[in-house]
């Protein structure tokens, strides 16, 4: 049985018309849609046991807790940390990057230098632009070559002495670029630069080991990988997490506070500061069990083959210019314009007929220059989409010029 087959009657969404047509879902890289699991788990949470963590001794105090924490058990044995202490629940990975920048960015110094690429998020660009102000360090960035690979060699130049931190995302959110992160890894520690990988567009579709990505900080988003919005994870290496200092401060973060001093808690309570996302924990927990079942390596092929199916069917259609590298080894996402056509309108026009894909610069400015475009129309996919999905995409993308 196909894989979308198997999971499509599980996310209660699909079952939705848009525009008088059954909803096509082609926007996971933004949100992906959840299964009944992770609904009814925080349900069940919320019905049943909802109470704040490690504060109460009483029954749903003791129950809240058991099941925050098995969340990060879920996930340190679904991305391969070495243990739970190395795993830090977060708000998502723009908040994961951002509590890694405010942490490095206080121990910067002038003619210190941050690199980045031009591929990145907005959210692994801008934090380090906030760590770097009035601090005189220098932001450089790696340029792009080909159809939207890094240019390696540029990489090796970029790198020196004076490189701090190496920030840059595992997979593209527009091109689908799966960067070598090990290698790129072991380069910046041999220049004593410390690393950071945005996962966002990479945990939910492959499988990993962080034993073997060997990077400092590696930051994703439960609700690209069928959970909560919310929530999302921030692993740092033991020796990274222990060096970098809170920059929040409140309840839970703390051993002891004087009124004019406060001692740290242990790893990973000490970047947990305030009342956490408790319900949303449950639901992360629901969708690693719900991946761990399909099987990331399933997964991961059934998606790398619908990409290469959009691929070779768009690139058939007159007007329309794709976006990143032809290997077979991509993100789940296509990037595309049509002649003629503004994004926005690209993506309004597709959807009259149903059909929910992502328009504008994703949030990746630097990369759209590159590329000489304002934005570009994007579809992604995640384990509920089909075949059937992207042969109805492409016919509808084929039919726009009728429809002006």
């Amino acid at each position: 049985m196909r894989l979308d087959e198997q999971t499509r009657g599980d996310f209660p969404i699909l079952s939705r018309t848009v525009n008088g047509h059954p909803l096509v879902y082609l926007d996971s890289a933004a949100s992906s849609q959840k299964p009944r699991a992770v609904i009814e788990a925080m349900t069940k949470y919320y019905e049943t046991t909802h109470a704040n963590v490690h504060r109460s001794i009483h029954t749903l105090g003791e129950d809240a807790t058991e099941l925050y924490e098995a969340a990060r058990d879920a996930v340190q044995r679904f991305i391969g940390a070495a243990a739970r202490e190395e795993i830090v629940l977060t708000r998502g990975t723009t908040d994961g990057i951002n509590l890694v920048a405010e942490g490095i960015g206080r121990t910067l110094r002038a003619g210190d230098e941050i690199l980045i690429t031009d591929m990145e998020h907005h959210s692994n660009v801008v934090p380090w632009q906030m760590a770097a102000r009035g601090r005189g360090v220098v932001i450089r960035s790696v340029p792009l070559v080909g159809d939207g690979i890094l240019d390696l060699e540029a990489f090796d130049r970029l790198l020196t002495p004076r490189t701090r931190v190496v920030a840059f995302a595992h997979v593209s959110n527009v091109l689908g670029t799966v960067n070598p992160v090990a290698p790129i890894v072991d380069k910046a520690r041999s220049a004593g630069a410390i690393t950071v990988v945005d996962g966002a567009q990479a945990v939910p579709h492959m499988p990993l080991d962080m034993s073997s990505l060997r990077c400092d900080f590696y930051v994703f988003s439960a609700h690209k990988m069928l959970g909560p919005t919310g929530i999302g994870v921030l692993y740092g290496r033991r020796q990274a997490l222990d060096a970098l200092e809170p920059t929040r401060g409140g309840g839970e973060m703390i051993k002891e506070v004087w009124t004019d001093r406060a001692t740290w808690n242990d790893l990973p309570w000490r970047f947990e500061p305030g009342t956490p996302p408790i319900a949303e924990a449950v639901g992360l927990t629901a969708a690693i069990e719900y991946l761990d079942k399909l099987g990331m390596d399933r997964v991961m092929e059934h998606e790398r083959a619908l990409t290469r199916q959009a691929l070779d069917q768009l690139a058939a259609v007159p007007g329309v210019t794709l976006y990143g590298p032809r290997t077979r080894e991509r993100g789940a996402v296509v990037a595309f314009s049509v002649k003629g056509l503004h994004p926005h309108d690209v993506a309004a026009l597709l959807d009259a007929q149903g059909i929910a894909v992502r328009a504008g610069h994703h949030c990746a400015q630097p990369l759209m220059r590159w590329c000489g475009v304002v934005g570009t129309s994007r579809a992604s996919f995640s384990v509920f989409s089909s075949p059937e999905d992207v042969s109805l995409l492409t016919h509808a993308v084929a039919s726009l010029e009728t429809a002006l």
